[in-house]
């Protein structure tokens, strides 16, 4: 389990890190989310005691990082996949480390099994394509059969394959009971491996929720209805957990906890006829967009050969 309170970085002038509240829990996948410069690697330096905190705190299965006698067993990270030495074998480079942390030398097996780099398991880290060198970060995380796993951006330069065995990796850890806190800039994947989201722009905390209530209160799952008696349309859809709204004097409802044949259903039994019903599902993406627009630290433009310039 991963908790921070208050928790404040600040470089200068600038804040990264705003007074962060939030609890990674066991059994589930939490997806950390935001635009580029919104604090989330940080945030993750200052879980594993790489940064220092202004103020606040954050803990791992309730103790500082610094303050475990045994720390890749009880969280294991992937910041940089490339933090390795070139020289060294992917074999050799996971097993200094499990020398230096009395981790058992059939351990070292068992990861490189687990992640597919037999194949290249004595060839040099530095000759590595960015797939593998994910692989093989991803290896050194594992490690120490940690009851808590946090890994950044760990599907970039996988191929498909890659992605559907990390996916099915994270799913597998968290299910055995794991906390497992997973950075990504993609949201197709996140919206299929994520159960819980946390959320940050500008350093603060914009959201800390399931990724069903984040879509949902984006407006997903809404269904558009057109008819000629929107007034009485509106009565007999009423009810719990169902929200409709719609401009005065408009023939369109927008309903949003009933699903189109439901409503088409409803609308029959009481003779009302519908001149439109179309469902729409908002996408983790849409949602995660919505949210962060006012968040986004850098803007570009669609105009060719356009500069990125800082978001006012």
């Amino acid at each position: 389990m991963i908790e921070a309170h208050q928790l404040t970085k600040r470089y200068g002038e600038k804040m990264a890190v705003d007074r962060l509240d939030f609890a990674v829990r066991p059994g589930t996948v939490t997806g950390f989310l935001g635009p580029n410069g919104s604090g989330k690697s940080t945030t993750m330096r200052m879980i594993i005691g790489l940064d220092a905190p202004t103020s606040g705190t954050v803990s791992v299965n309730g103790r500082r990082y610094a303050q475990h006698g045994a720390p890749l067993q009880e969280v294991g990270t992937l910041l940089e996949a490339k933090s390795v030495h070139p020289g060294r074998s992917a074999y050799n480079h996971l097993l200094a480390q499990a020398y230096t942390h009395g981790i058992p030398r059939r351990r070292v097996d068992e990861v490189i099994e687990l992640t597919g780099l037999q194949a290249v398991a004595t060839k040099r880290a530095g000759k590595f394509s960015l797939g593998m060198g994910q692989r093989l970060g991803i290896a050194a995380a594992l490690l120490g059969d940690p009851a808590t796993v946090m890994l950044d951006e760990p599907v970039n330069g996988l191929d498909p394959e890659g992605v559907l065995w990390i996916r099915n990796l994270l799913t597998g850890l968290a299910a055995e009971g794991r906390t497992v806190f997973v950075s990504s800039h993609l949201m197709s994947e996140m919206a299929l491996v994520a159960t819980h989201l946390i959320v940050v722009g500008r350093g603060r905390l914009l959201a800390d929720t399931t990724v069903q209530d984040l879509v949902r209160d984006a407006g997903g799952d809404t269904v558009q209805v057109a008819s000629a008696d929107p007034g009485r349309l509106r009565e007999i859809l009423a009810g719990p957990g169902i929200e409709i709204t719609g401009r005065a004097g408009s023939e369109e409802l927008r309903v949003t906890g009933m699903s189109a044949r439901a409503i088409g259903l409803r609308a029959a039994e009481h003779g009302i006829a519908l001149f439109e019903l179309t469902a729409r599902t908002v996408s983790l993406e849409e949602a995660f967009m919505d949210l962060t627009r006012d968040a986004v630290e850098y803007h570009g433009t669609t105009a060719a050969g356009a500069t990125i310039e800082r978001a006012a």
